[in-house]
């Protein structure tokens, strides 16, 4: 599958921006698909995310309240609304997925097998 991230840029506290991630080549259905970013010296944090087996969502205690996650399987599209967005945001965010992924797909040890090309998200005054 090939995954296409979207919808980034700068924006000031307190903002919102909306990513998407759309795939190609295969069907959101069978993949457990999510957002993980990567901010500078720090480690990788999966964000958001959903299962293949359960559907269930998982969402980072560090977003919770303000990232909304969210699938279109007609679109073969996933969403990330960010909202009141503050300076520890700021990262690349990739789309991810792992094919029949099953479980806790936020875990840090979570493997993904695909990535996209990433989208720069910076939070700035």
């Amino acid at each position: 599958v090939q995954l296409v991230e979207s919808g980034g840029g700068s924006v000031q506290p307190g903002g919102s921006l909306r990513l998407s991630c759309v795939a190609s080549g295969g069907t959101l259905d069978d993949y457990a698909i999510g957002f993980v970013r990567q901010a500078p010296g720090k480690e990788r944090e999966a964000v958001a995310c959903i299962n293949s087996d359960t559907r269930s969502t998982y969402s980072a205690d560090s977003v919770k309240g303000r990232f909304t996650f969210s699938v279109d399987y007609q679109k073969n599209t996933v969403y990330l609304q960010m909202n009141s967005l503050k300076s520890e945001d700021t990262a690349v965010y990739y789309c991810a997925a792992r094919l029949y992924g099953r479980g806790n797909c936020l875990h840090r040890k979570y493997e993904y097998d695909y990535w996209g090309q990433g989208t720069q998200v910076t939070v700035s005054s």
